[in-house]
């Protein structure tokens, strides 16, 4: 009797190995494409995430106004506070929230508990009859996954000159001419270097005569 065509079961076996490496390539050129996508994916949402937060803290700086947020120890008002890791100043905000009025905002570079920093924006309401500003919700996380930063701000001296950077403001009574935020964020995308002139109020020139010849702390001020 002649034998009945077929495979054997060696070569039954060497087509389900082929089988299986074709099938391996496969699934590791899905997966790595997947990866890519990811990755992609990943870097610009955290690209925009960086530009949102510029946009934001450049708007809002180059607004800030003449507005009293406390008072210092000689019951004198104080317009801006700013230390290495916080700043808080008045200023409108864009859009359908501004028909709140302005508010204050408080910048924040807050330990996130895992060796990382966060930049937070917290708002507050300033009540007209000068009580202390209520706080508006939880504060919006701007930026996470931060390395290292810091706040730093500039002023004039007496003869108008302008001064060294400083790590905190030191008279509250004044507004920088400057703020600069330097972060150093974790991964790939970088945070452009951004310093942020501000809009000085023009009516605020009364305030700025005598607290800007009393001011002492400024760099290259006598």
């Amino acid at each position: 009797m002649k034998r009945a065509d077929g495979f054997s079961l060696l070569e039954v076996l060497a087509a389900l190995v082929l089988l299986s490496l074709l099938l391996l390539g496969v699934y590791s050129g899905v997966r790595t494409a997947a990866h890519s996508v990811r990755s992609g994916t990943a870097a610009v949402e955290r690209l925009d995430q960086v530009r949102s937060a510029q946009q934001l803290l450049r708007r809002e700086l180059a607004q800030t106004m003449v507005a009293p947020i406390g008072h210092d120890a000689n019951g004198d008002s104080v317009f801006f506070k700013g230390t290495a890791r916080e700043m808080s100043f008045v200023a409108p905000l864009p859009g359908y929230l501004d028909k709140l009025g302005p508010q204050l905002l408080t910048l924040s570079l807050k330990d996130s508990g895992k060796g990382e920093l966060r930049l937070e924006l917290q708002l507050a309401m300033l009540p007209p009859d000068g009580k202390p500003a209520k706080a508006l919700g939880k504060p919006q996380l701007l930026l996470d996954h931060i390395k290292s930063g810091s706040f730093q701000y500039r002023g004039v001296d007496a003869r108008g000159q302008p001064g060294d950077w400083q790590d905190r403001w030191p008279d509250g009574r004044l507004l920088p001419q400057l703020v600069r935020v330097e972060l150093v964020p974790l991964g790939t995308t970088p945070w452009p270097q951004l310093q942020a002139p501000l809009r000085i109020d023009p009516s605020s020139g009364l305030m700025l005569q005598g607290p800007l010849q009393r001011l002492r702390g400024l760099g290259g001020m006598p």
